[in-house]
């Protein structure tokens, strides 16, 4: 089923940073599997079980910390950590979700804490990497690259970086920016979208 996701928000009601994490979780979600279907496409083999779980592990993990930049250049620290923490528990629970399905024999709780070690080391290795305005600079987009690779068949692995790097990536950064901007600045969408005499969502 295709999700709808909106970039703004017509209620009054502010929106807490729980919530706002739940809806980045799901666009990231999201954009992973749509990543998996170009890459498919692309005869890429990303096939169901093991290999579709660390590919879908490292796309929310590089996902995840590029939203936790643009918290980090938006937020206060207090609302941006609240922010990362809540999406990153919330993408740990996706992960553990789809553990039944995909990966059996794997004990309860076993997907969703891999999935939060994984982060933790990809927390490390990407902080040596720029991210500003304009997105992920080269290195940060290159680690990604490195590490996605590595979850496909040998095969694959030499074509991959520039697969990633070139389209995966570009993509859905600028969903991840424009929905952030939607949640983070809905005034300054709005303000803009009257400016430009858009009306509706």
């Amino acid at each position: 089923m295709a999700l709808r996701l909106r970039n703004s928000f017509h209620s009054g009601r502010p929106r807490g940073m729980a919530e706002h994490a739940s809806v980045i979780a799901m666009l990231a979600w999201k954009l992973a599997q749509e990543a998996i279907a170009r890459m498919r496409q692309a005869d890429y083999d990303i096939e169901v079980g093991r290999g579709w779980f660390d590919f879908v592990c490292e796309y929310l993990c590089f996902l995840a910390l590029s939203a936790d930049r643009i918290a980090h250049d938006d937020l206060a620290p207090e609302q941006r950590t609240k922010f990362t923490v809540a999406l990153v528990k919330r993408l740990a629970g996706m992960v553990e979700e789809a553990r039944e399905a995909l990966l059996p024999d794997l004990r309860p709780g076993q997907a969703g804490q891999s999935f939060l070690e994984l982060y933790n080391r990809r927390s490390d290795e990407y902080a040596e990497f720029g991210f500003d305005a304009s997105g992920p600079d080269f290195g940060f987009r290159r680690c990604f690259s490195a590490c996605l690779k590595e979850t496909l068949p040998e095969k694959d692995r030499l074509w991959a970086v520039d697969q990633v790097m070139e389209i995966e990536s570009p993509e859905s950064i600028r969903m991840l920016q424009k929905t952030l901007a939607g949640l983070f600045h809905p005034e300054s969408v709005k303000s803009r979208r009257s400016r430009d005499g858009v009306t509706g969502e």
